[in-house]
């Protein structure tokens, strides 16, 4: 293949997998350095690409769940560009469809059912054996881009703040007394994959309290459809804390994140973007096994109850939730409040804990 002068990347749609894939991003950049690169990612997610280096152009896919016909007509507008070369990263049959039809010369993908016939190039899918391996995201998307002959460039994820996204940032914690240059903490309790994801929130609140009562102030976050979930956790709150759960734009969060001492949250999106500003996590790990988000985990504590049902994927636990509830508020704040001590910088590391029957916590093996 000559080398491509116009590049689409089709990019992942949640928003941590968007996050774990930008060391393929970068590797891509470097190894296409003259190409043009247009990103096409699910509306909303724009935010995330702003002020990264590697795009010339993002594009939002406003057909995503939205139907054939929607697609047909996204991909007509994508045509006008001619695009050499697109890297499909959704293992899906409509992100690899979106790119035929919009007349890409080279599609390159993961070889998967029926879109095989859809790409150019169709990479085999790691595995052991005829066994399908559970790989973490990031290699996951660096197998496509070394296909390309795209050395990485480390695994670490990365993400930028524009000076307009911290004005929103500042300008909001402002709003509510909160001084950005002032140790302040966020509590994330929503996940968008389901509620079994979800830790209780008068858990939450439990943990917010006592970094209260240490000395922090407390910002709750969520998407606008998590606006009562974030209302239960301040409500059940005795200290006081800040709700801002549809009060932020993508980019607003991003800084937020960015300057804060600490994150508690679910297996979900914002626990990446943390990881990217390198900002000391703890996650509640429930229905879902670590094996596909296991790297990058140098300032991440997770926990983890050991109950046999465990991972299941469900969105809606069937039973008592017991994954999460075995967790305790207590399990929890002795692992968050390390990250308020003034040496947390130097002295914060990443650790996988088990939670056994009978409450007892446990370094994972």
């Amino acid at each position: 293949m000559t080398k491509p002068q116009e590049i689409l990347i089709r990019g992942p749609n949640w928003t941590g997998d968007w996050i774990m894939a930008t060391p393929g991003f970068r590797a891509l950049r470097a190894g296409f350095p003259e190409a043009r690169i247009t990103l096409a990612v699910r509306s909303g997610l724009e935010p995330l690409a702003t002020g990264a280096p590697w795009f010339d152009a993002v594009v939002p896919v406003s057909s995503y769940g939205h139907g054939a016909l929607a697609l047909v007509r996204e991909a007509k507008q994508l045509r006008g560009t001619r695009f050499d070369l697109g890297v499909c990263l959704p293992d899906s049959f409509s992100a690899a469809l979106l790119m035929r039809l919009a007349g890409v010369r080279e599609i390159i993908g993961y070889r998967r059912g029926w879109r095989r016939a859809l790409l150019h190039r169709s990479v085999p899918l790691p595995s052991d054996g005829g066994r399908r391996l559970m790989l973490a995201r990031e290699l996951h998307v660096l197998g496509l881009v070394e296909a390309l002959g795209c050395a990485r460039l480390g695994t670490d994820l990365e993400l930028f703040v524009t000076a307009a996204e911290e004005r929103e940032a500042h300008d909001r914690l402002d709003k509510d007394g909160i001084d950005p240059e002032q140790p302040y903490v966020v509590l994330a309790p929503g996940a968008s994959y389901g509620s079994s994801k979800c830790w209780p929130p008068a858990s939450f609140a439990a943990v917010g309290d006592a970094l209260a009562r240490a000395g922090a102030r407390v910002v709750v976050v969520g998407t606008p459809a998590e606006r009562e979930l974030v209302g239960e956790v301040v409500s059940a709150m005795t200290e006081r804390s800040v709700a801002l759960a549809g009060e932020l734009s993508l980019g607003g969060l991003k800084a937020v994140l960015r300057e804060s001492k600490l994150l508690v949250c679910n297996d979900a999106g914002a626990r990446h973007l943390a990881v990217a500003f390198a900002v000391p996590c703890v996650v509640m790990m429930g229905s879902t096994s670590l094996e596909k988000t296991d790297l990058n985990l140098d300032r991440v504590q997770i926990l983890i109850a050991d109950v046999a049902c465990r991972p299941c994927y469900k969105r809606e636990c069937p039973i008592d939730h017991r994954c999460m509830t075995r967790i305790s508020p207590e399990h929890v704040t002795a692992r968050a409040l390390p990250a308020l001590a003034s040496d947390a910088a130097e002295r914060w590391r990443g650790a996988q804990w088990v939670v056994r029957e009978g409450g007892r916590l446990e370094a994972a093996a």
